[in-house]
């Protein structure tokens, strides 16, 4: 049997962020799909409309009924920390305390919907700063954070952003480098393939550079920049899943085509990335 097939396929819940969470789930059903990675944002879920961990909790509780009565499960949590108002590396440490507060919030969300990998990435240092003033303080918020995780046994997965959002962590030695600093096993790997090819990488740079790292791809078509519908870019996506099968991987490709230009009608960017698969997916 092959080692990555459907079953192995999730979708990224941000791309419907102009639709309900029913609507979304209804979108799944109808491609056949069971793996969510949830986006942490409204009008789904954002933790910060919730003045009480007693309300988030009664709110996760409703998402994962509606869940489990379709079949399907959570397999990674992605609370939204990109952009404002959250900064792993900001030089106001107020800023950095919520940011690490907010993942502890994070890690209560995440085992409410069933899963134990939670979704990081590096966010952006300031500009006008020394990068490596930033690094340091990214890396020391993602020590504490993970001082939490390892006493909740969540594994957070750090993925590697693009050049034109982060002036950190957007290259597969920027993610070796900060998985060695931070030095926990709680922090792992995750692969965006859209960024890897914005940098001219390959998947075996990865597996090479972090054996036994990696957990988590990141998986849309691109020309190489974009997050596209399967087939409608330039990328070796088969290349990729045979890469995947040669390293031993068998865990989940979450297809993130998550571009403005399919808000409008995200169920058939999911149903033709869903078509394209199974053009050489296994059940």
């Amino acid at each position: 049997m092959s080692a990555i097939g459907m079953r192995n396929v999730a979708v990224m819940s941000v791309q419907y962020l102009h639709y309900s969470f029913d609507y979304f789930l209804s979108s799944m059903e109808r491609c056949g799909l069971r793996n969510v990675e949830l986006w942490g944002g409204a009008p789904h879920y954002c933790r910060l409309d919730y003045g009480t961990s007693a309300a988030a909790g009664r709110k996760v509780s409703e998402l994962r009924r509606k869940l489990d009565e379709r079949g399907m499960k959570v397999v990674v949590y992605t609370p939204e920390t990109l952009a404002y108002p959250y900064s792993f590396s900001s030089p106001e440490r107020p800023i950095r305390d919520r940011t690490v507060d907010y993942f502890a919030m994070a890690f209560d969300d995440a085992l409410g919907l069933g899963t134990d990998h939670v979704f990081i990435n590096s966010g952006c240092g300031l500009l006008d700063l020394p990068r490596e003033e930033s690094w340091k303080r990214a890396a020391e918020s993602f020590r504490r954070i993970c001082d939490l995780a390892e006493r909740r046994g969540i594994t957070l997965v750090l993925e590697q952003l693009q050049p034109y959002e982060s002036n950190l962590v957007t290259t597969c030695a920027d993610q070796a480098r900060m998985l060695g600093e931070v030095g926990s096993p709680a922090l792992q790997a995750c692969v965006d393939v859209v960024a890897m090819e914005v940098v001219g990488e390959r998947l075996s740079d990865f597996f090479e550079a972090m054996p036994d790292r990696i957990r988590h791809i990141h998986y849309a078509d691109g020309d190489p920049s974009g997050h596209y519908i399967l087939g409608d870019g330039k990328l070796p996506l088969r290349t990729y899943v045979e890469e995947l099968e040669r390293r031993g991987y068998s865990r989940y490709l979450t297809l993130e085509i998550n571009d403005s230009i399919y808000w409008a009608d995200p169920h058939a960017s999911i149903e033709r990335s869903t078509e394209y698969l199974r053009g050489f997916l296994p059940e």
